[in-house]
């Protein structure tokens, strides 16, 4: 069931997401030519640590990491290794903070060193389509509109959404109802209310939305080797309009 939560809880909420949003901006300085995505994986744990903040992921269902880093063409929860990035590789990096029992959860793709324009294209229709589906995200509205504006955003872009990985609710857990497809019908499922908190996280791919699973039983790896990027903010349902948590202050959504 919907779990609504009250004006302090969301603001509860923020404050993890100033801690993660902060992160994010370090993790853009950091993230280079030559580091793992086991190193960006220690990086943010001890920065979390260092904040007095929990990485939630970490041991969810016996997952082992921090973070879920997602390189080239693997969709999403990859896990982290020891392998060097390269020049012109683009990583997702997955992150939910645990700040006093409550939660915030973004994911940010970003470019590793000098990356091909294609790659750039694709991140910056993922960003876009984010910021569409964020515009859905009003009282009133359906879940069906976030996830018509993210795919016709997609779709005019040459690309493709990866429908098998929705959004969610989130709290005090990190995956609560309703879930938030990103390829949808306008005026279909969930009917959004005030005091709703949610993750809209759509990922994108030039190629067919189909994934594989390692056998490391997370990483997913779509089927054709053509890169993903994923973008993703945690998004509280006001009166006023969608309130975008992840930021460094709550922020309400404009064009």
């Amino acid at each position: 069931m919907t779990e609504w939560k009250t004006k302090e809880q969301i603001a509860r909420m923020a404050k993890s997401g100033a801690v993660l949003a902060s992160c994010r901006r370090a993790l853009k300085r950091y993230i280079r030519p030559g580091i793992s995505t086991l190193d960006i994986d220690r990086f943010v744990e001890r920065f979390m640590a260092d904040r007095g903040v929990t990485p939630e992921q970490k041991g969810y269902n016996g997952y082992p990491h921090a973070t879920c880093s997602s390189v080239n063409e693997v969709a999403c929860h990859g896990m982290p290794d020891d392998k060097p990035l390269k020049n012109g590789d683009i990583v997702t990096v997955d992150m939910v903070v645990n700040r006093s029992g409550w939660l915030a959860d973004s994911a940010w793709t970003y470019a590793v060193g000098d990356v091909p324009a294609s790659s750039l294209r694709l991140m910056k229709t993922a960003k876009r389509c984010l910021y569409a589906g964020i515009s859905q995200a009003w009282p009133g509205k359906r879940v069906g509109d976030i996830a018509d504006a993210i795919h016709r955003v997609a779709i005019a872009g040459g690309y493709s959404v990866f429908a098998d990985f929705t959004g969610h609710g989130i709290g005090q857990s990190i995956h609560e109802w309703p879930p938030v497809p990103h390829s949808g019908k306008q005026g279909r499922r969930v009917r959004l209310e005030k005091g709703m908190v949610i993750t809209i996280e759509p990922i994108l791919t030039a190629g067919t939305p189909e994934v594989t699973i390692d056998p490391d039983g997370w990483t997913a790896r779509s089927v054709d080797g053509r890169r993903s990027a994923q973008y993703e903010h945690t998004v509280a349902i006001t009166r006023s309009g969608p309130l975008i948590l992840t930021l460094p202050k709550p922020r309400l959504y404009v064009r």
